[in-house]
């Protein structure tokens, strides 16, 4: 069912890590019913956690199962008590994984996910599969909601695309991305509480206006749709601002929301709080009490991606409604596999090094009278003094042109490095404007705090420029 990849010399670095299944799942035990029947999740689910891969056609038959799931629920769904929601993911697979260990079997209880599935992890295809999986199986328990990055966009400016390509194929990218424009915008829990990816809009007037949108497209640059998925509420302890709207220049679209604009739409609504996803929290959540310490907040900020992008140190949490009492879970972030930046394979990515090695092997056999320094340039001078007829020309020509090479090839290697250990501390491994030009200055001050850490992935948390 599972095997794994042999070892026959028995030299595993790490021989307590169990190796990777060997070859894909096979189809008759991931659909036991028929092709046409729901998925085992869990059988995928502990596949997946093994670094297991499921054939193509197996992944386009959950993706394509989930759409026809996705077909039945309107824009804005509806739910009661109790209800667990759930931040965002962000191909954090392994987190998720702790995440539904810890609130539970998915039968006797209502998940509501706010959007962020994919972008800035490194497995957001299994998170994808996983989710779509428990959906199909679980069509009444398990509710999908759209973020701001389920769109072509933001997966093609991010590492979802490449990831798609790498594991699968553009016909898999396509199709996931063709899933998205299924998935609900909101939904209203207990009629007091909305839940959206970002927030409200000022075209947002009731809520029947989220069943009125067409929500089988690429989401706009302006308009309800996007502020549902882009908004944020502005970071004032009162929620003042001089407009019930101000131009989210952060986001580079949509707005931040007053508390003046909020009080209106909640009174008119007859809600008592919006929940939302879409912004790093230090402690995994954040009470917007615009209303003073002692009033219920207006908005609550829940994000369930521990640790985000491998650098934020934050908390993951999620919100628990029950018996009219609202719970705040938190959890730490658990560790995955080592993925190489851009999802390189180990030869690609040491090609530069190897190069390397042969040119200064090379150099040291056309230099055999001493070892070879790092001032090759200098024993090439010594060497043109020395060396006067054709063929001795010739073969300083060949030193020359080597010692370039090697040169050139230090330098990439270098460069390599330097950029591969940027990325490891940039959230993302996205590496924001200008800082490659500070080189080895800016791995001096690795990332250590979360505001830190917010401050360099403030680029990355705008839109892509039309």
């Amino acid at each position: 069912m599972a095997e794994p990849l042999s070892n026959p010399l028995n030299d595993r670095v790490l021989p307590y890590i169990e190796p990777p299944p060997h070859r894909a799942l096979q189809t008759d035990l991931l659909f036991p019913q028929g092709i046409d029947k729901p998925p085992n999740h869990t059988l995928l689910k502990n596949f997946l956690k093994k670094e297991g891969k499921i054939a193509k056609e197996d992944a386009l038959r959950i993706i394509i199962q989930c759409i026809e799931t996705l077909k039945k629920e309107k824009s804005l769904i509806e739910l009661k008590f109790p209800v667990t929601v759930i931040g965002d993911i962000h191909g954090q697979f392994y987190d998720l994984l702790k995440l539904l260990e810890m609130i539970g079997d998915v039968a006797p209880n209502k998940f509501l996910f706010l959007g962020d599935y994919v972008d800035r992890g490194f497995f957001s295809v299994e998170v994808v599969l996983l989710l779509y999986s428990l959906k199909i199986n679980f069509p009444s328990n398990v509710f999908l909601l759209r973020g701001n990055h389920e769109c072509r966009e933001m997966t093609s400016h991010f590492n979802f695309r490449t990831e798609c390509l790498y594991k699968y194929d553009l016909e898999f990218y396509e199709t996931i991305c063709d899933s998205f424009c299924f998935l609900p915008l909101g939904c209203v829990i207990n009629k007091k509480f909305l839940a959206v990816h970002g927030g409200i809009s000022p075209e947002f007037g009731k809520l029947e206006d989220i069943n009125k949108l067409n929500r089988y497209i690429e989401p706009p640059h302006t308009g309800l749709l996007c502020d549902i998925l882009w908004s944020d509420p502005v970071d004032e302890p009162t929620g003042k601002i001089n407009e019930k709207f101000q131009v989210n220049d952060n986001r580079g679209c949509s707005y931040y929301f007053g508390n003046k604009a909020l009080s209106e739409f909640l009174k008119r609504n007859k809600l008592l709080t919006i929940i939302r996803a879409h912004e790093v929290q230090l402690e995994g959540y954040k009470m917007h009490t615009w209303n003073g310490e002692d009033q219920f907040p207006v908005v609550v900020t829940i994000f369930s991606a521990p640790n985000y992008c491998d650098v934020y140190n934050n908390k993951g949490a999620v919100i628990r409604f029950d018996d009219g009492n609202m719970d705040i879970q938190q959890f730490s972030y658990s560790g995955h596999p080592y993925i190489l930046p851009d999802y390189k394979d180990l030869f690609s990515w040491s090609i530069p090094f190897v190069i390397e090695k042969i040119l200064q092997v090379l150099t040291q056999i056309c230099l055999p009278m001493s070892p070879l320094t790092t001032e090759v340039g200098g024993k090439v001078k010594e060497l043109q003094e020395e060396i006067k007829d054709n063929k001795g020309q010739r073969m300083r020509k060949k030193i020359k042109a080597m010692s370039k090479m090697l040169k050139m090839f230090k330098t990439i290697r270098e460069e390599e490095e330097t950029i591969m250990q940027l990325k490891g501390l940039c959230p993302g491994q996205k590496i924001p404007p200008g800082l490659i030009q500070q080189g080895k200055k800016a791995l001096e001050n690795a990332l250590t705090m979360f505001n830190s850490a917010k401050s360099w992935d403030s680029q990355n948390e705008k839109r892509p420029s039309k």
